[in-house]
């Protein structure tokens, strides 16, 4: 035990991330494995490099990621927050909005995951940023948001311009006037292929 707690008190020192997988959802998890094939480096690689940065501000960091080591915008807000103990899940972090945001409604907690397991296939340019009653998913901008409105009902807001709502598909501006459209998720059958295809529409303009 001994051994155990010298090595966290370590890590807090030096700024790097002791965790478990419970303490970060899957699509966290799925992000910062692209992260490490595409770049060759762990997570507490990244985190020691931006912490000898110089920078010391969320943005500069961001930039010094995408401008030095040619980071997405996403990516590299991602490995940012870990490095500055911002992330869902991090010791510092007083609230994690995900766990949170499902309190009540844990039945519906599979659901995102496995809408996010589809989001996470687009690419590796999702950046995931929890909010206090929804998540937003952003590219160059945002595109979607999934929200745990009800104790059976999620629902997804998207930004799709020059397309018409049909189908489950209906106009979100009513709903939420961040989002162009909205999709009632309220029987994981509507989880399918016709509703991924509608996410990645927004995900493709907002590239």
């Amino acid at each position: 035990m001994g051994w155990l707690l010298k090595n966290v008190t370590n890590d807090i020192k030096t700024k790097t991330v002791f965790m478990s997988n419970e303490s970060i959802d899957k699509a966290t998890q799925t992000q910062i494995a692209n992260i490490e094939k595409a770049t060759g480096k762990k997570l507490n690689d990244w985190i020691s490099i931006v912490n000898k940065s110089g920078f010391a501000k969320h943005g500069e960091l961001v930039n010094f990621l995408k401008e030095k080591h040619g980071f997405t915008h996403g990516n590299a807000n991602t490995i940012v927050h870990f490095a500055k103990q911002s992330h869902a899940g991090a010791p510092e972090n007083e609230t994690d909005w995900i766990v949170e945001q499902y309190k009540g409604k844990e039945n519906l907690k599979p659901w995102y995951d496995k809408i996010m397991a589809a989001i996470n296939n687009f690419g590796s340019d999702v950046e995931v940023a929890p909010k206090k009653t929804y998540v937003s998913l952003r590219r160059k901008k945002q595109f979607a948001i999934i929200q745990p409105s009800t104790k059976t009902r999620l629902d997804i807001g998207l930004n799709i311009k020059g397309v018409a709502a049909t189908g489950n598909v209906e106009d979100g501006k009513s709903w939420n006037a961040m989002c162009t459209h909205r999709i009632r998720v309220e029987e994981e059958e509507t989880i399918n292929k016709e509703l991924v295809n509608w996410i990645k529409q927004a995900y493709e303009q907002a590239g």
